[in-house]
């Protein structure tokens, strides 16, 4: 390994935890201002509806999901549609950590309460945490820059 590679590494590691980080902030923010609008059928419905307000498409999945092909084909039209009217993509794992961060069980409660469908996160418009969604929109942008139109992180246990 040169040291351009292991120097290389180490920034982008460093950039994805940043990226990590302004995502679960910009996530609580804007679900605080009502800003999110969570599940694939409930996103479909907004982005048919209102898409202009649409700033940021989060699609979640972990290893399980990979291979769910009614899910893959709902990401494939959502992340079409986002290509055409320029919402910032962002594929996640960590399934875990992101009902976490947003509160949500993973699992049927002890009231019988189903989880919510946090494969798709929708944000839209949030007015505080501005500087975290330029941050995510920048690694987006960046990441489209050098052909990875749906860039990838992942969200870590803590």
């Amino acid at each position: 390994m040169t040291l351009e590679e292991v120097v290389g590494c180490n920034s982008t590691d460093r950039k994805m935890e940043t990226v990590s980080q302004a995502l679960e902030e910009l996530l609580v923010a804007a679900q605080r201002q009502n800003c999110l609008t969570v599940g694939v059928y409930e996103s479909a419905k907004l982005m048919n509806v209102d898409p202009d307000n649409v700033v940021l498409c989060v699609l979640a999945t972990d290893e399980e999901d990979e291979n769910d092909v009614a899910l893959q084909i709902h990401f494939t039209l959502i992340q079409a549609f986002c290509c055409d009217i320029d919402i910032n993509i962002l594929r996640v794992s960590g399934m875990r950590r992101l009902a976490q961060v947003l509160g949500e069980p993973l699992s049927t409660d002890s009231n019988g309460n189903e989880p919510k469908d946090l494969h798709c996160i929708l944000v839209t418009n949030p007015q505080a945490e501005h500087m975290k969604l330029n941050e995510v929109g920048s690694y987006c942008k960046e990441s489209r820059c050098k052909n990875q139109w749906v860039p990838s992180i992942a969200l870590q246990e803590r």
